[in-house]
């Protein structure tokens, strides 16, 4: 998952290209730990800053191992490389950008991981398409990573897919990054706030679902 500097609007365009060079990216702990893997200097994208991961991976530490991660405009795919290196059983990371998502092919075969799925695609029209009941073979996710453009009104409206589509399991975690002047973030009314914080000029959340009374 990557953050976009606020204010800047995305590459989002499936021909978008990248400026001349890669970045690295730093696997912090797991498998894979300290390994260094490239992305594409995209104007805007930017990893999940190592200390705000560590952070975050220590809030779900005992959640991690075995889970369905699903890592909503993954960019970098920072937060989904991360899980899978620290024992998640599986991880869809899924942007827009399809020089983001060639590069994140190249480094899940660099990884030799067989349990990553790179989705090109729109996140919210993906979101939206998707049901636990129309499509049986997909999972439903234990853990979520979201950090969508900053702005654009994005955080709420995929947090409603999420659970209106049925794509969480009962006690799912979810993780959205925002930027820091959106103090109160709509979200559904069982998702609970479980750890949140700032870095700078972005908030991250996390939360805890229950599953609704039926």
């Amino acid at each position: 998952m990557s953050r976009r500097a606020p204010g800047r609007r995305p590459a989002t365009k499936k021909n978008d290209t990248a400026k001349s060079g890669n970045q690295q990216l730093r696997i912090i702990a797991g498998e894979w730990r300290g390994r260094k893997l490239s992305f594409p200097a995209i104007e805007g994208l930017r990893p999940t800053p190592d200390r705000v991961r560590e952070t975050l991976f220590n809030w779900i530490s005992a959640y991690v191992p075995g889970a369905k991660c699903l890592d909503l405009f993954t960019g970098s795919g920072a937060l989904g490389l991360e899980a899978l290196s620290r024992g998640a059983s599986q991880a869809t990371l899924i942007d827009l950008s399809a020089v983001a998502t060639k590069q994140l092919q190249a480094n899940l075969q660099t990884l030799n991981a067989s349990n990553g799925n790179v989705i090109q695609a729109d996140v919210q029209r993906w979101l939206s398409q998707q049901s636990s009941e129309q499509n049986s073979d997909d999972p439903q996710y234990d853990l979520v990573f979201m950090d969508p453009p900053f702005r654009k009104e994005l955080a709420a409206a995929c947090c409603e897919l999420l659970e209106s589509q049925e794509l969480l399991t009962k006690r799912a975690m979810i993780y959205v990054e925002t930027e820091s002047e959106l103090t109160v973030l709509q979200v559904p009314d069982n998702w609970h706030l479980h750890r949140e914080k700032n870095a700078g000029q972005v908030t991250y959340r996390l939360y805890m679902r229950e599953a609704p009374d039926v």
